[in-house]
């Protein structure tokens, strides 16, 4: 990947070093990450590349720039481009019912008390819609969460476990909301439905859709939701966070289901996710190929939650991939509203996602950049990188 002088694009040169000096001191040479890959690109051009440390400590591979992460939820935003995509299409309205798609899920109820499967549930105040999938106000929610009877229903049923999407929603559709759709927001399987609804849309299975629509016009060759055996010297291993001493090794991918994942499924390197931020900042469009609308990508970078609240007035959720207070949530990312509230270095408008492995991507329009930083330690929540690396690149940029 061709790297410019930061100078050239507004960036100090000098302070960006503090990237890889704090990264390298706080992280790597302490142990708490094997490896770190960070990326910022501004103006159209890369201005820093660089990588620390190992992508397999135990065998002594440092890492490379090819090198494949699991991006797990970062796989969200290209799920959330794809059903976009058939919405310009035309193939459904957001304000449409979710169970004109699904029709085992047109009498799902919200749940009130009990245990699975002895529920006790109420009719929702009103249907679920796509929009409500895409900015996480269904009523789902995630099996890690460990906060409800109905995530733990999701254990019992092992629905994130299902070997198809179609298995998968019919799971879903016995298991109560935990939440009317629309009043609250809670960090969810969402998007694996919203997966399951490219394929009703497109009548392509998903990854066939993702690699027609998505990975072939932005040349994402290695991403994908399997690494194919011929890739596997390139795959980093996994780590999770080990409080008494260096991180232990994970021989089992995390959350790697036989279904394929819009939620959290994929595998990427930096060079192909640097593509698809390249085209999200460049308002959808790619190399002259346009992926999707101006427009529509200002639709889903907006905050959707109602009243223009942040996620500490609507959440619901014990878990997210980003921090609460000064955020709110578009569709498919999250979307900064208050900096100053955020207490972190920023610009209204800037949105982005994170992953459970501790990946992040983050893109500000008004600054015409973005940043990708990929690493490999369960669980994302570990320690607070998201925010330093925000002080470290954005203190980097020269006056106007």
């Amino acid at each position: 990947m061709k790297v410019v002088k930061p100078e050239t694009v507004g960036l100090d040169a000098t302070v960006l070093q503090n990237i890889r000096e704090y990264l390298d001191e706080t992280y790597v040479k302490q142990g708490k990450y094997v490896g770190t890959m960070t990326l910022v690109s501004r103006k159209g051009e890369v201005a820093y590349l660089d990588s620390l440390g190992m992508m397999d400590r135990e065998n002594k591979r440092p890492m490379q720039e090819d090198t494949i992460f699991r991006i797990y939820s970062m796989s969200k935003a290209i799920t959330s481009i794809a059903i976009m995509q058939l919405l310009e299409k035309s193939k459904f309205r957001l304000d449409d019912p979710v169970h004109w798609y699904i029709p085992s899920w047109k009498n799902l109820r919200v749940y009130q008390s009990g245990i699975y499967p002895n529920f006790l549930t109420t009719k929702p105040k009103r249907h679920m819609t796509i929009r409500d999938l895409l900015s996480h106000m269904s009523g789902l929610t995630y099996d890690f969460m460990y906060r409800t009877n109905v995530d733990a229903a999701y254990r019992k049923t092992k629905v994130q476990q299902s070997e198809t999407l179609q298995e998968f929603v019919d799971t879903l559709s016995t298991i109560p909301l935990e939440f009317s759709p629309g009043d609250k927001w809670n960090y969810s399987v969402a998007t694996d439905v919203l997966g399951h609804l490219v394929e009703v849309f497109s009548g392509m299975n998903l990854e066939d859709y993702f690699i027609k629509y998505i990975f072939k016009p932005l040349e994402m060759p290695d991403t994908s939701f399997s690494c194919p055996e011929d890739k596997l010297n390139r795959l980093a291993s996994l780590y999770e966070h080990n409080p008494k001493g260096d991180p232990n090794l994970l021989e089992i991918p995390f959350l790697n289901t036989k279904m394929p994942s819009g939620g959290g499924g994929l595998f990427s390197t930096m060079n192909d996710y640097h593509n698809f931020c390249y085209m999200l900042l460049n308002q959808g469009e790619f190399k002259g190929k346009r992926l999707i609308g101006r427009k529509t990508l200002e639709l889903m970078t907006a905050n959707h939650l109602p009243n223009n609240q942040d996620l500490t007035e609507m959440s619901e959720s014990a878990f997210s991939e980003t921090p609460y207070a000064g955020v709110g949530f578009g569709l498919g990312f999250s979307v900064m509203l208050d900096p100053a509230k955020s207490q972190s270095l920023s610009d209204i408008g800037e949105f982005g996602w994170g992953g459970a492995a501790s990946t992040v991507f983050f893109i500000n329009p008004k600054e015409d950049m973005f940043v990708i930083f990929l690493t490999q330690l369960l669980p994302s929540s570990t320690y607070q990188v998201r925010r330093e690396l925000r002080s470290l690149i954005y203190s980097a940029l020269k006056p106007t």
